[in-house]
Order: C-alpha cells, then structure tokens, then sequence
C-alpha cells in the first residue's frame, strides 16, 4: 500500500499584504497487507535436533512474527486484522497442522508453544500440508514460512512440491538454522521464492531467530514509508517565518523560504498519519491570487510516488498615495585628503529653522473609480489651549480599480512648522516640547447624483 494519503492546507483563502497563514502538510502510510489480505503458514521443524534453545528460540521467534503481523493488519487486540490469516505447521517425521487459518492471537502462540521436538525430518510432507490449508479458493495472497534446522532425512523430494506450490502462486520464504546435522542453504534458495536473497536467511546461532522472524515479517507486511525527505519551497512572495514540532520526524528551515521534513519511518506496522505545520508571511508589494507552493519534493526508501495539492491565496494590498513626493537628493563628492569642498546644490525653497510633521491617514471604504479630495489641517495649541493656525493642504487622492470598496492609504503629508511660531512659552529654545492639532475632511469629489431639473408650464 504504501504512502496513502497527503495533502496540503492554508489556513486561510484571503490576505492582507503583510498577513500570514499557517500551511498544514498532511502524510498517511500504511503497510501493504492491510489492503493485500495474505494468508500465511508457519511451517516449524521440530525434528529431534530443534530440542533445547533451538526450539525455545523458534518459538519466541514464531509469536513475535505473529505479534508483527498482527499490528501490522490494525486488527482488534489479540487478533489479526484487514482480512488476513495465519496458520501453525509443525513437521517431523511428518507433518500436522497445529491450527487452521485463523486470526486468533492467542490460539495461534498456543499451538506454537505446544510444540516438542523428536523425530526426522520431513520437508516434503511440510510443504504438501501448507498446500492443503491454503488450497481453498480465496481472494488473499498465500504465503509459506519454512523454518528449519537440517537436512531432509525421510520423505519424498521437497523440491518438486515446493515447485509446485510456486506454480500455485505461493511465496515461498525460508529460515534456518545451521544445527546439528548441518544445513543444506542450496536447498532453501532452490526451495523458496526468487529471488533467494530476500527470500532466504540463515543462521548459526538460535538467539538470532527472533530477529530473523520479525525482519521477515515486516517483508511480508510491506512497510508503508521509511527514510522519508520532503524538501518544500514557498514563491519568493513568501518568507517562512516558523516551523512547529511536526507528529513525526523532525523539520528545519534550509533557507527563508525553504524548508526540509525528515521521517524515518510512517506506517510500518500499522497505518499512521503525519502532520507538518509551519507559518509563512506575504512580503511582496503587489497583489492577486497567489500560489503558495515554488515546488515540493517527496523520496522514500521504498520508491512511493506522493504529489501535494497547489494551494492559492489571494492577497489584497491597499492602495498607497504618496501626494509629496521626497526630494531628489544631490549627490556630492569629497575627495581624499581634502580638508573642505565647496559644491553649488541650485536652488531650493526658503525655509525657516523649524520641525517638519509627516502625517499618515487611511481613508476607509473608498469605493471603486470615486477620487476622493482630502484636506489637512494643523494647528498648534499653546498653554491656554489656545489654537494657532499652522496650515492647511488640499489634494486630490486618485481613484483606484479594486472590485470592491477598500481603505486607501495616504502617506507622507508634511507639514513645516517653523520655531519661530512656537507658543509653547520659549520661543528661543529649539528643543520646546509642542503641542499640535490635525484635522482631516474627506469627500467624494465624483458622484452618480444629478439634480433634478425643474420644468415650467406656462
């Protein structure tokens, strides 16, 4: 099955030039044999030379394959779940089947702990057995998990049946463990599914079978995603501004408007979900819809192909006036080692020593293609709370194209307040805290309104 799900979220459709939204990235994987129900076979020597630590070993290592499969098909506790099955084969000199095909926990790690070791060895008579549980029709993948620690020493040729359960479409795996009467590996490769090195492992130590069995278990459930990497790039429009801990795996910025996500491993026993959630914020000037993603790239260990949504905001700037614009400023050199520099800047406009005052306002809800005239009005309070003129500009703010009425921005309009129109009680100090007072008036300057005409009869 795999990577089963992503996804990516905004939290938001709409924002304002400087706003942010949260991005959500979403990942879901699960193991293939939840969706591939697989009917499996324990065949488990118990021939005289498993008694001692082999068998203890074998059996240890048969119920955490049973725990592994178990977890892996999300069934309820103590049973194997998502339509899958497993039975208990034990052989000797021949072979009997300790459960059926079923799904009960429990039951399944009785019949394995049941088992005693005593006669030959008997791989054919296995493999027909095997055939036998897994003969009736069904939908499900069959599979075979020989273990064994010897040679076959009674029965007919396991080869040819081994062969013939293949053609039936069962996967063949085998395990084993060098014994006492040595180990015939050519065997196990001839008798389990190609290709052997996945399909076959051996061992001369007991106290490996545990591993052995679980590794195979996971083979056989699939791991949904391992050693995942998800690097993620926002358009320029965006910077990220931060990351929260991510459910999984961990997650950090590789540039202002990269980042990578890690996770080791998403749904290898089970299916399991992980969530990213970082925070970006619209830095350019201009506005729009949006796409949020620059590009984004997936890679696991497994070779999944993921794809994310292309998630669009729409940004919304106000519209900025600057009716005074600044200066042009004159540019000037002074040369090394020159002591002064006499430069001629031209003309400029006759000020007084005084304070400049720059006022911003915004002008709320300007409907489409109305100009507006605004005026502003400052005067200077003295200590009676006596107010003094200080001027008064009108202007004319253009109309904007929005779709829709806005507030407009009006930014920069300056005022020269000279100091020696100060009324603050030290008219030669230059450094006097004043006090001032602005005012605005705003209107439509145009209008759908025409008056009536008046008619005369006469």
């Amino acid at each position: 099955m795999g990577v089963t799900g992503s996804n990516k979220l905004i939290s938001t459709d709409r924002i304002s030039c400087d706003g942010s939204l949260r991005v959500t990235l979403a990942l879901t994987a699960a193991p293939d044999i939840i969706s591939n129900p697989t009917d499996i076979v324990l065949l488990l020597d118990r021939s005289g030379s498993m008694a001692g630590v082999p068998l203890s070993s074998m059996k240890l290592g048969s119920k955490t394959f049973i725990d592994i499969i178990a977890e892996a098909t999300g069934g309820a506790p103590d049973e194997i779940g998502s339509g899958s099955r497993i039975a208990v084969v034990s052989f000797a000199d021949t072979a009997m089947a300790n459960t059926q095909l079923i799904t009960s926990v429990d039951t399944l790690k009785n019949g394995v702990d049941a088992l005693n070791a005593g006669g030959n060895t008997n791989h054919a008579a296995a493999f027909e057995k095997a055939m036998e549980l897994l003969e009736p029709a069904s939908g499900s993948a069959k599979v075979i998990v020989m273990f064994t620690d010897g040679n076959t020493t009674v029965g007919l040729p396991p080869a040819p049946v081994a062969q013939q359960a293949k053609a039936k479409g069962i996967i063949i795996y085998c395990i084993g463990l060098v014994g006492q009467g040595g180990l015939d590996v050519n065997a196990l490769n001839i008798w389990a599914s190609a290709p052997a090195a996945t399909h076959v492992a051996v061992t001369p130590n007991a106290a490996d079978l545990e591993e052995l069995f679980a590794e195979l278990a996971a083979n056989i459930s699939n791991p949904g995603a391992t050693d995942i990497v998800i690097d993620e790039t926002v358009m320029d429009d965006f910077e990220i501004t931060s990351i929260a801990s991510p459910t999984k795996g961990s997650a950090v910025k590789t540039g202002d408007t990269a980042l990578r996500w890690t996770i080791p491993e998403l749904g290898v026993t089970t299916s399991e979900s992980a969530v990213l959630e970082f925070f970006i914020r619209h830095v350019a000037l201009t506005q729009g819809e949006k796409q949020v993603n620059a590009s984004i790239t997936y890679s696991d260990a497994e070779g999944n192909q993921v794809t994310f949504p292309d998630p669009r905001v729409t940004v919304e700037c106000d519209v900025v006036v600057h009716p005074e614009p600044c200066p042009e400023p004159v540019e000037l050199t002074v040369k090394g080692c020159t002591d002064g520099v006499v430069v001629d800047l031209g003309d400029t406009w006759l000020e007084s020593q005084g304070r400049i005052i720059q006022m911003d306002l915004t002008l709320k809800n300007v409907c489409p293609n109305r100009r507006v005239a605004l005026a502003a009005i400052l005067t200077e309070v003295d200590g009676e709370g006596m107010e003094y003129q200080r001027g008064m500009k009108a202007m004319t703010i253009p109309a904007h194209d929005a779709p829709e009425c806005r507030d407009v921005q009006v930014k920069c309009i300056k005022f020269v307040v000279p100091e020696d129109l100060d009324v603050s009680g030290s008219p030669d100090s230059m450094c006097n805290s004043r006090t001032f007072q602005a005012r605005f008036i705003a209107h439509y300057i145009d209008t759908d309104y025409r008056c009536c005409e008046a008619e005369l009869t006469l």
